[in-house]
């Protein structure tokens, strides 16, 4: 009674003294045996100090409210701290060691001699580290929903826990209603904290090991070596594997639990630091106050920083957040609106969407629904939290996007013949275009200005910057390049010097730079105007475009521009008139795409076919045309796309772009420097990479 007493008045001193020292670090515990260890670890620490909450939410709430800096959560808690109420961001991982990096597997254990399967759970009694945590319930139970095993048709219908009692004979999953089955096996309060003897991994193998369940939920470091031959590995294909043959029998690979904290890049700082500064105190063990995982997990051997750039709905990963939301959110029934939520980029495109919107109600309901972002890597952002559904994007940015979780699953056709009979999937040619006479090749690129679709575009930046890395090994290409424009750099960089802004548009000046068509040189068709205007010496553009803007097409800034004014820039030095792009080239690459999540692909497929039917390149509906742009060019799609082609089912976007492409790009990530902040976010840790 005395501890709980001097624990209670500690914790309302952390919060009458909760506006901190300058430099203090104060970390949120959920149990009195956590705050003993951070009280010890404080001791050896300068301006570290303990604040006491009993669990998760609440610790989450006081350092929303500033009354703390950090605590380590689990996946489910990092889902839940992300989201806009608490706007809180994973900012250090732990990180598991050489096999696991800083993600682990989410396992189903029995004990050796029951003869039951995964696919056999029904009627059994079940142990999880505790509801809404990722290897105790988000994983097994999203993965038993999937699989039909828990019938659950949504939140409407009624509650995922009361599904999952109805399946399981009896459970303990700490945090539940303390009056439900959920709750009917553990030990003490059920609560979602080490009160409960049966929280956490190390309680839900407990549980498992005192033979009050069948199955435990827990994670694949958490069965003591001593103890391994007496369990097994339940796998999805209802087989059994031994507790060390976790990298082929799991339920899942997840991300490692983090330290959250208030977006604020100083903090999170000063809270590495003190971490990476203590001595003479082991953050990874418990031992000596009767607990497990206390702040950290003891399988934890060391913490690794994350990128600043890195939020909740990043660092979980497409797959992972699409079982969240699977347990969290209504599950699709036939009485929700059949529409795809399209991300537009800059005005111009926003527009576009806008008349489609307008374009595509079908018996009172719209088909198209319009997001809008400043830049490709924010739609890209908005299709991972499920803001948005879909967007069509150059191969540099499906890249990014596969590096992110997200799938290609239609793809342009620049060909009307290979419409109406398929064949080889459509692709273009990345071409170095100078101005004829200009003396400018391939050779004596350097020190030149160069004119760039954007940062991490195909034809723009990845296709020429991976062949000049792979000659110089020189990542450093403001070395190369005097200076150029490559919008969606830092607008101080030399890659920004020679860019336009917005002039007279939308944006003004803050546009110089932005990857958006509210930058006049941006995209392919900016990039060339780029060279046209004089602001540079080469662009590197896709092999259509010269003859788009040129002889009496395009724009009113091309209208007196001759094909034959312009040359292509060969590999070998040479150069070559702009019709020879099939023999002079710097690659043949694949054709835009639609990328959405994996989830989401059947709807944006049936859709996508069905506006095309009316409103494509010979649609039914002439109000309309998807594949035509008023203001710019190539808004939503590129202007030359005659159809969208499925792209097969279960393609991943590494062979979707090919070999060729897939291996330039690997030399060009030899460069930190052109490798974008999201898809370092997204590969920061390999949870979410297909291996």
């Amino acid at each position: 009674m005395k501890l709980l007493l001097v624990s209670a008045l500690l914790g309302c001193l952390a919060t009458v003294y909760a506006a901190p020292a300058e430099g203090m670090v104060r970390w949120c515990v959920k149990s009195d045996k956590e705050l003993q260890k951070c009280h010890d670890l404080a001791a050896n620490v300068a301006q570290f100090s303990c604040v006491r909450r009993d669990n998760s939410l609440e610790c989450i709430q006081a350092i929303k409210r500033e009354e703390a800096d950090a605590i380590t959560l689990d996946g489910g808690d990092i889902y839940i701290a992300g989201l806009h109420n608490y706007n809180l961001q994973p900012i250090i991982a732990e990180d598991y060691g050489e096999d696991s990096d800083t993600c682990y597997y989410a396992v189903a254990v029995a004990k050796k001699g029951t003869d039951f399967g995964f696919l056999n759970l029904r009627g059994k009694k079940s142990c999880h580290t505790g509801l809404g945590k990722s290897a105790g319930w988000n994983i097994p139970i999203g993965t038993l929903v999937t699989v039909g095993q828990i019938q659950w048709a949504g939140i409407e219908d009624r509650p995922v826990e009361s599904a999952v009692s109805d399946f399981f004979n009896a459970s303990c999953a700490p945090g539940a209603n303390k009056d439900s089955k959920l709750c009917q096996l553990c030990k003490v309060d059920c609560s979602r904290s080490h009160n409960e003897p049966y929280y956490d991994y190390a309680g839900a193998f407990q549980c498992l090991k005192d033979g009050a369940g069948e199955v435990a939920f827990i994670k694949h470091l958490t069965v003591p070596a001593a103890e391994k031959a007496s369990y097994e590995l339940l796998c999805k294909d209802n087989t059994r594997a031994p507790i060390d043959s976790y990298k082929t029998c799991h339920l899942s690979r997840v991300p490692a639990h983090a330290v959250v904290s208030r977006k604020n890049p100083e903090l999170a700082n000063r809270i590495y630091s003190k971490l990476m500064a203590v001595e003479n105190f082991n953050l990874f063990s418990s031992d000596g106050y009767a607990a497990k995982n206390l702040m950290f997990k003891d399988s934890t051997q060391n913490l690794v920083q994350l990128p600043m750039t890195t939020d909740s709905f990043l660092y979980l990963g497409a797959e992972y957040m699409s079982t969240i939301r699977s347990l969290t959110k209504a599950q699709a029934t036939g009485a929700t609106s059949r529409a795809i939520k399209w991300c537009a980029v800059g005005h111009n495109e926003k527009v576009k969407c806008d008349a489609w919107t307008i374009n595509s109600f079908t018996d009172g309901d719209s088909r198209i629904e319009c997001q809008d972002a400043p830049t490709v890597d924010e739609c890209i952002k908005k299709i991972m939290r499920k803001e948005a559904d879909a967007i069509a994007v150059d191969g540099g940015e499906v890249f990014t996007a596969g590096k992110c979780g997200l799938v290609p699953v239609m793809v342009e056709q620049y060909d009307a013949v290979q419409c109406s009979a398929p064949g080889e999937a459509s692709s273009y040619f990345a071409v170095a275009v100078a101005k004829k006479g200009s003396g400018v090749t391939w050779n004596t690129l350097q020190g030149k200005r160069s004119c760039h679709t954007g940062l991490g575009r195909t034809a723009g930046w990845n296709i020429p910057m991976g062949l000049i890395h792979k000659e110089t090994n020189n990542c450093d290409f403001t070395t190369y390049f005097s200076k150029g424009c490559a919008p969606g750099f830092e607008v101080d960089s030399p890659f920004c010097a020679q860019c336009k802004g917005g002039g007279q548009s939308v944006g003004g000046d803050r546009a110089r730079c932005i990857a958006s068509s509210e930058e006049q040189y941006y995209g392919y068709t900016g990039a060339f105007r780029c060279l046209v205007e004089g602001a540079g010496d080469v662009a590197f553009i896709k092999h259509t475009i010269v003859p788009e803007n040129t002889d009496g097409s395009g724009p009113v800034w091309a209208q007196d521009l001759k094909s034959s004014d312009f040359e292509l820039l060969c590999q070998d030095g040479t150069t070559q008139p702009v019709t020879k792009f099939r023999d002079c080239h710097l690659a043949k690459v694949p054709a835009h795409a639609v990328i959405t999540r994996p989830e989401s692909r059947g709807e944006v497929v049936s859709i996508l076919l069905e506006q095309q039917a009316r409103f494509g390149s010979s649609g039914s509906d002439s109000s309309f045309n998807m594949f035509q742009s008023d203001l710019g060019k190539n808004s939503l799609f590129k202007d030359s796309t005659k159809c969208l082609q499925e792209i097969p089912s279960g393609t991943k976007f590494q062979d979707f772009l090919g070999e060729e492409y897939m291996i330039a790009m690997q030399s060009l990530r030899e460069c930190s420097n052109s490798t974008s902040d999201l898809e370092k976010a997204c590969t920061f840790h390999s949870c979410q990479q297909k291996k």
